[in-house]
């Protein structure tokens, strides 16, 4: 446990790993498997028809893919907001080159993912101090890289069908393939 914790205090502050704990928790707390919300009356019918979509593309993606069914979306969580996070996004003013962040086993990333709206724009105001120029974005999809079982959130349902196939195939993606360090790679390959 202290090689851990010497370890994420070296990659960053521990605050930002306990909102990231949290925020997973969230997800955890709010997932129930799909089937159990294909079979409740009380499922929306916009809901159950686009958690039958997901079905189908997981399956597809599976079969007709090669891409793993390693357990994600297989569940759904409603968080009960648009967003799962909150992406900021910032350079050295004038610059187009990125800040980066880096994070145990995933390597180096090219933004830093929050939680929480307030701690993004918290996040943000920092870095405009220190002469960055940002930009806070908040995410519909979110991934563990397959790290963990990832389920469904209502933050992607909103989405046409297409994009919310497009979405569940990307982040498989993700999980079949992932070179830590290199965003650029990463997400040209799950696109």
């Amino acid at each position: 446990p202290l090689a851990l914790a010497v370890t994420l205090v070296g990659c960053g502050s521990l605050d930002y790993y306990l909102q990231a704990a949290r925020g997973q928790v969230e997800i955890w707390h709010r997932q129930r498997p799909i089937e159990r919300w294909l079979a409740e009356d009380g499922t929306p019918a916009a809901v159950r028809a686009k958690l039958t979509l997901v079905e189908r593309a997981r399956e597809f993606a599976g079969t007709r893919l090669a891409l793993a069914d390693h357990g994600s979306y297989h569940s759904y969580a409603d968080l009960g907001r648009d967003y799962v996070v909150w992406n900021v996004f910032a350079a050295p003013e004038l610059s187009l080159a990125a800040l980066k962040s880096c994070y145990p086993l995933v390597g180096c990333v090219e933004y830093r993912g929050f939680f929480s709206e307030a701690a993004a724009r918290l996040h943000a105001a920092t870095l405009q101090v220190r002469g960055y120029d940002t930009f806070v974005g908040g995410v519909a999809a979110y991934s563990t890289l397959g790290w963990l079982n990832d389920p469904v959130l209502n933050t992607v349902l909103r989405r046409d069908d297409a994009h919310l196939v497009d979405i569940i195939f990307h982040e498989l993606a993700h999980q079949r393939l992932y070179i830590a360090g290199d965003t650029p790679f990463n997400e040209s390959f799950a696109m």
